[in-house]
């Protein structure tokens, strides 16, 4: 009876939301509450916490040039220029966000219902 009573309650929290800190990255441990340690195989990534590509709209100048380099100028040929010039960019450009997990993260994770995969959801701070 006890037994019933307690998965009844359980199962109207069908997660539990935690926090842990990133011991490592190569392989990947999460140390949850100072009492867990969980592996790649009980975590899920969101995409929060990952390294991704993605399109974006872009309207912005390079950062100046430090040394000589060359263009390809229309026509065929390059065209060599100075130091000190920027180029301008604009656009839907495909760029990458770097959103890695790195060791010291802490972190809010989803405890799935049944206790064996932890979702991480995102960063704190």
């Amino acid at each position: 009876m006890k037994r019933a009573a307690v998965d009844a309650v359980a199962a109207g929290k069908p997660v539990n939301v935690c926090f842990g800190v990133v011991l490592g990255t190569a392989p990947l441990q999460v140390k949850v509450e100072q009492k867990l340690t969980l592996g790649m195989g009980q975590l899920i990534l969101s995409r929060n916490v990952t390294d991704y590509e993605t399109e974006a709209e872009v309207d912005w100048e390079t950062e100046e040039e430090g040394q000589e380099h060359s263009h390809d100028v229309p026509g065929g040929g390059t065209g060599s220029q100075s130091a000190g010039h920027t180029h301008r960019t604009a656009g839907r450009k495909r760029i990458r966000i770097c959103s890695g997990l790195q060791a010291g993260d802490q972190v809010i994770l989803v405890r799935m219902q049944e206790g064996q995969k932890f979702l991480i959801l995102d960063r704190i701070g």
